[in-house]
């Protein structure tokens, strides 16, 4: 199946692109960009790849293509999709799916009315150490969860030149609550469901930088669970990536999943290995005796996403996430920028989507240290 790829910016050249061609049934067959660097990089690499310098063209060619791959800066997600949907073409859009729910849910409205697949890029559901909770929780290792605790934190007091989500404002789709705050909801409600209660701490801390840069998200499930997130980059010393408290054992991980940073180092998909983590950065069980056994990692598997959705393709299967569940995370997402905007705890409705200040509800902020 012959896809054609919109950006080629860190989205499109360190994920899509090889994870695409290592994908059996998929084809990398176009990359846009007008960037004079990048299409030389495209070329040398992928020898066999058309590089055209504008959307257009894809819909106005006589080359047909099987599905069309949206990664570009988040507030063009939008209109690339329904110009694809329009031209009948199954579309993957990187997440966020749109930069607020309205538009996600015309989006998916519009693909449903057209009887095109549309799914979204939500790749850290196929990190290892997520995979791993889940394998814990299947188990019942950890008893019944009541927190969970996860973390994007990263050490960047100096903005990076050019960086389109420090330089652009959350209503253009820039931040990390937009960015790494769409995998930190995505993951924790893929766990443990839709939240009804929503408190978040968005701020700006570095001088130069638009985009929110700090921030902190809670959640209360419907089953109790209540989950705390962080997304920063001014974290001089990092927390646990994952620290789950049961009523039998607690699991707590350091460390990202390494699929990323393999990627950005030129490791292939389908490399022997790829995925796989040294048994050094395993997490650990803690419980009553005091032991900390070891917890192997699950290998995580980026690729997974394209092998689904190749298979989806073909009729045989679903896609590899739901945009309707893309659609609740920006949903939860308005929610904690209302929360922090109003310092109240927000409710929504999981009915309509609807988002409103939780009667009598003010919470002091919690303590960041977590």
């Amino acid at each position: 199946m012959r896809v054609a790829l919109i950006g080629y910016g860190v989205g499109g050249a360190v994920f899509h692109a090889p994870l695409v061609s290592a994908t059996p049934g998929l084809d990398l067959a176009a990359v846009v960009t007008r960037d004079p660097g990048r299409r030389e990089e495209v070329r040398a690499r992928y020898p066999d790849c058309r590089v055209v310098d504008d959307a257009e063209r894809l819909w106005q060619g006589t080359e047909p293509f099987d599905v069309v791959v949206v990664a570009t800066p988040n507030d063009a997600h939008v209109p690339l999709a329904l110009a694809a949907i329009r031209a009948g073409l199954p579309v993957v859009v990187d997440k966020p799916l749109a930069v607020t729910p309205a538009d996600g849910e015309r989006l998916v409205a519009a693909a449903r009315e057209a009887g095109v697949p549309l799914t979204v890029f939500h790749n850290r559901r196929f990190d290892g150490d997520l995979l791993t909770i889940q394998r814990l929780l299947a188990a019942g290792t950890l008893g019944r969860v009541h927190r969970f605790e996860s973390r994007f934190e990263r050490w960047r007091p100096e903005p990076r030149p050019g960086a389109w989500r420090e330089t652009e404002p959350a209503t253009s789709g820039g931040g990390l609550l937009l960015d790494l705050g769409s995998h930190l909801v995505d993951q924790a409600m893929l766990l443990f469901g839709r939240p009804h209660r929503v408190y978040a701490e968005v701020d700006v801390r570095r001088e130069g930088v638009r985009g929110d840069d700090d921030v902190f998200v809670a959640l209360e499930h419907s089953d109790g669970v209540r989950s705390h997130l962080w997304a920063s980059a001014v974290a001089a010393q990092l927390g646990p990536r994952f620290r789950v408290l049961g009523s039998r054992a607690a699991y707590v991980k350091h460390g990202l999943d390494g699929q990323e940073a393999a990627l950005r180092d030129g490791a292939l998909p389908d490399d022997p290995g790829f995925g796989t983590e040294p048994p050094e950065s395993t997490g650990h069980l803690h419980g009553d005796d005091g032991e900390t056994p070891a917890v192997p990692t699950e290998r995580g598997d980026y690729r997974r996403f394209y092998v689904l959705l190749e298979a989806a393709l073909r009729g045989a299967g679903p896609v590899p996430v739901d945009a309707s569940d893309a659609v609740d995370v920006l949903r939860v997402l308005e929610a904690a920028a209302a929360s922090a905007a109003s310092g109240e705890v927000v409710t929504l409705d999981g009915t309509a989507g609807v988002v409103r200040p939780a009667a009598g509800r003010r919470r002091p902020p919690p303590s960041r240290a977590g």
